[in-house]
């Protein structure tokens, strides 16, 4: 019997909304789940580990990769390049696990073309002032850069109608419960009551409330 191919499923948010710690909660106990390894030329932080949070390469070996298609997706953020790389999804995904892919916004676009059966999440902050604390609680970035992330948050909104779904990550519990359900409603081939309950639709003018944009 052949194998059910798996499920491509992006998780997009703001720097500083959580969506490492909820990828991470989601994929601890589920066998099926793993979440891909993005390359990135950014500087490798203390606790970080090769080929287990990055593929830490230099700009130029970046740029090569580009160059020979080997990115699913890539975007430039604050100055460094993140991108998934298809070696890293498809043999999971032709193994029958779901790939978990925790990237950019601009990334996310580009999964939308390219792989257009991939399942898109949103995931938000409760609000511009608790994105801006979390920012600043982990002490990774300095006052100038901060407000450069949240700016570039509040441009972010306006891709929402590019995802299935918009969680808002305000308990982190609650959080990776939803994309839970989620996950279970997709495998099980039954989305649609969480489709129309998460749909960003429904849920842009109140989020662009509560993170104080137009």
């Amino acid at each position: 019997m052949a194998v059910q191919r798996g499920i491509a499923i992006v998780v997009a948010a703001p720097s500083g909304a959580g969506k490492t710690t909820v990828c991470r909660r989601l994929v601890e106990d589920d066998a099926k789940l793993v979440l891909s390894v993005s390359h990135t030329t950014r500087p490798r932080r203390a606790r970080e580990v090769e080929s287990v949070d990055y593929h830490f390469v230099s700009r130029p070996e970046f740029e090569r990769l580009i160059a020979a298609g080997a990115f699913l997706e890539w975007a430039e953020y604050s100055g460094n390049l993140y991108g998934t790389s298809w070696a890293s999804i498809e043999a999971p995904l032709g193994a029958g696990r779901d790939v978990l892919l925790e990237i950019e916004v601009q990334g996310a676009r580009q999964v939308r073309a390219r792989l257009p059966e991939a399942l898109l999440v949103f995931l938000i902050p409760p609000s511009l002032g608790a994105l801006e604390a979390r920012l600043r609680t982990r002490g990774t970035d300095g006052p100038e850069e901060i407000e450069r992330r949240l700016a570039i948050a509040r441009r972010e909104l306006a891709a929402l109608d590019l995802f299935d779904y918009a969680v808002v990550n305000d308990e982190l519990s609650d959080a990776v419960e939803r994309l839970r359900g989620i996950v279970a409603a997709e495998r099980a081939g039954a989305p649609h009551a969480l489709r129309e309950r998460y749909a960003p639709k429904n849920l842009l003018p109140e989020l662009r409330r509560a993170l104080g944009v137009g």
